[in-house]
């Protein structure tokens, strides 16, 4: 029986895959570096994630591994982070590794000095140095000398990268925030628009949700065509490809080809997050069915598979099964042949394009095995006129065969789930669900978005002792950082924008000031990554990039944004315009970095639209206006609902300019204010389309 380790008593699934590796590794902790310090030894860090492939690799290859284990336990004090319950650590050392080569990911291998300052960075090594990549044997043989023979010179190099990393604090600009910035970066998207199968750039190729996110507001703040043309044919083929899991739903984490056809298979539940945003905004900017089909087989997913019995959501499932990557999802022309019937497999071979050499190779030999990567070529109107089939009927039997599928996949062994519940990445799917029942009127994904939030208040949110990060195994612990606090915040905010619950709002506004009180820069503005009064890391971070996460920074600033709105406090706007002047150069610089940070910069600089529907709550002409509103694409709007046939709402006291709004002739009545500039309040519809199609400026 192996011997545990020093991560057998860490909550952390990922911390737990390795507990019983003969490293002896250490979590994060004081004793690790006190022990590095007493036996004067480099630290060995290793950060990834439980559904990591490569993580999974490198540790078969080398952590498992007696000899290597040896050389480590020798030469090393190893720590091990969980880079998803830890970003603050990540975050820095990732920096780190993209400083020194040029370049990032996961497994991330760092190695640094007992006072945390590092002096080598990478990614994945193997076992034994080979095709010019040097392996761990070898890097750890060479670094043990180097830290003998050349300590003086370790350290000078150590000081050198931390002070580098303090040159990345933003210390503020002298330029103003203006709309050539988001002209740039349209026209930056434009070039690197992949014409013939949508997205950016070359492979690997991700979702890269935010970019479509700014597009829609693109287009429309100038009614430019080729920015929806862009977000139609990137979501298309999006949901075509082998990205999407045509069986059971649900998107993979990114194609590793240029096409979206061979996905990396792990699915992640911030990915479900901010994909279904997309599909849902443009399916309420085009009304076109089809993306509110993917958005709510999406939905489909996320509620079977990653939802835990208290209401909380699972954070990924593993991209392997049985040690092997996509084994879970890939299929056979044999296997099909065996469990289908003639004219279903004429059918499904149509389709998804299912052959005898299959189209999917295992990266271990480079070689196509016969596994088919379901996906389609041609809409399922096109090929039902091939086979001349009526098309209503055809969508039938296709859906009936994937039914089948699904049945018989479901006895395969399956990937491995990461249970741990984070309160960041639930925020984004509390922001999704609840924007999803809005706008495809269905009322399951906002209770569910209701639970979900009622379980972060009741499992991580402590009054006294505020947000806390991560749950597992009826624990939560790890303090909040921005992004627990700025996501979260999102999802109330959403939450009461389709409720009308006041104890949304109320909650968001206490959230929003404790993130102000122990986040905020009072010098120069913006919000650090961790509270101030959080474990002292090598940096202080204040992190803009939006990666395939938003960043905490670019969320907070439409938080206040749309705060400063719903309670009329312009103190909350003008932190927010601080933001933007703060982050301009660097976001100037290389916009596509930072397009979260961008469409809130977009809705800074308006139009806007204020909305606050005056109406009875039990009466139809209320319910009728609110869904009227949330039909039209509105992105840069608030809306309020005073019930008007109740004695002091509680609304009131969040938003004391409302306090007179009232019904006019009766009815349900909408008060606009478009940039600031309020109309006459009107129960009319078609003044009311007139108001919110007024075209913005450009």
């Amino acid at each position: 029986m192996l011997k545990s380790n020093n991560l057998i008593k860490e909550k952390s699934p990922y911390l737990l895959q390795h507990a019983k590796n003969p490293v002896n590794w250490y979590p994060w902790c004081d004793e690790a570096f006190d022990k590095a310090i007493k036996e004067d030894k480099p630290i060995f860090l290793s950060i990834g994630y439980s559904t990591c492939h490569w993580c999974h690799v490198m540790a078969h290859e080398s952590f498992e591994d007696p000899d290597i284990a040896e050389l480590m336990n020798k030469f090393f004090i190893s720590i091990k982070v969980d880079r998803e319950e830890r970003p603050d650590i990540d975050k820095i050392y990732m920096l780190v590794c993209q400083m020194l080569t040029g370049s990032g990911g996961w497994p991330l291998t760092i190695l640094m000095t007992p006072e945390k300052k590092p002096f080598f960075a990478g990614t994945y090594f193997p076992k034994e140095t080979k095709y010019g990549r040097i392996g761990l044997i070898d890097l750890i043989k060479r670094i043990k000398i180097i830290w003998n023979s050349q300590r003086d010179d370790i350290y000078m190099s150590s000081d050198k990268i931390s002070d580098a990393l303090q040159n990345f604090l933003d210390k503020g600009s002298e330029d103003k925030i203006s709309r050539k910035i988001l002209i740039n970066a349209y026209n930056q998207l434009k070039d690197r628009f992949d014409i013939k199968k949508g997205g950016f750039g070359l492979a690997p190729k991700f979702p890269t949700s935010q970019n479509l996110l700014f597009l829609l507001r693109y287009w429309k703040r100038t009614r430019e065509k080729t920015a929806l043309k862009m977000v139609e044919k990137t979501l298309k083929e999006m949901s075509m490809g082998g990205i999407y899991d045509h069986i059971g739903f649900g998107f993979h984490r990114y194609s590793t080809d240029q096409n979206w056809l061979v996905p990396h298979f792990e699915k992640m539940l911030y990915d479900q997050a901010m994909i279904s945003l997309a599909y849902l905004e443009t399916y309420q900017l085009t009304k076109n069915k089809e993306y509110a089909k993917i958005a709510r087989q999406i939905f489909t997913y996320v509620l079977r598979d990653l939802i835990s019995p208290e209401g909380g959501f699972y954070s990924a499932e593993d991209a392997d099964s049985e040690g092997v990557e996509g084994k879970y999802y890939v299929w056979s022309k044999e296997e099909l042949d065996q469990i289908l019937e003639k004219e279903d497999i004429k059918i499904l071979t149509e389709v998804y394009n299912i052959g005898d050499i299959g189209n999917y190779f295992e990266e271990s030999n480079r070689k196509k095995n016969g596994k088919n990567i379901l996906h389609l070529e041609k809409s399922l109107k096109a090929i039902s006129k091939k086979l001349n089939i009526n098309t209503k009927e055809f969508k039938i039997k296709i859906e009936n065969i994937r039914k089948k599928l699904f049945s018989i996949r479901n006895t395969r062994i399956k990937p491995f789930k990461d249970d741990k519940i984070l309160t960041d990445w639930n925020g984004l799917i509390i922001a999704a669900l609840a924007k999803g029942g809005i706008i495809l009127n269905d009322p399951r994904y906002i209770k569910a978005a209701r639970k979900a939030a009622g379980f972060i208040m009741n499992y991580l949110y402590k009054p006294n002792n505020r947000l806390l990060h991560r749950y597992r195994d009826d624990n939560a612990e790890i303090n909040a950082y921005i992004d627990d606090y700025a996501f979260f915040i999102w999802g109330l905010i959403e939450l009461y924008e389709v409720t009308f619950d006041v104890y949304y709002l109320d909650i968001a506004i206490e959230l929003n000031n404790e993130l102000l009180d122990y986040f905020w820069d009072e010098i120069n503005g913006g919000f650090y990554f961790t509270a101030n009064d959080g474990e002292i890391l090598i940096l202080k971070q204040k992190e803009i990039y939006d990666g395939a996460i938003p960043s905490g920074n670019s969320i907070a600033m439409i938080n206040l944004l749309r705060l400063s709105y719903l309670t009329g406090n312009q103190v909350l706007q003008d932190k927010a315009e601080l933001m933007g002047n703060l982050f301009v150069d660097k976001i100037k610089n290389n916009p596509l970095a930072y397009m979260q940070f961008l469409i809130a910069i977009d809705f800074l600089l308006g139009p806007t639209y204020s909305i606050v529907i005056a109406g009875d709550s039990d009466s139809k002409d209320t319910e009728l206006m609110l869904r009227f509103i949330s039909n039209n694409f509105l992105p840069n709007k608030t809306i309020i609902y005073r019930p008007t046939n109740e004695n002091s709402p509680m609304i009131d006291k969040y938003v004391q300019f409302i306090k007179y709004f009232d019904k006019i002739n009766d009815k349900a009545t909408a008060y606009i204010c478009f940039n600031k500039i309020c109309k006459p309040p009107t129960n009319d519809y078609n003044t009311i389309l007139r108001y919110v199609k007024s075209n913005w400026e450009n």
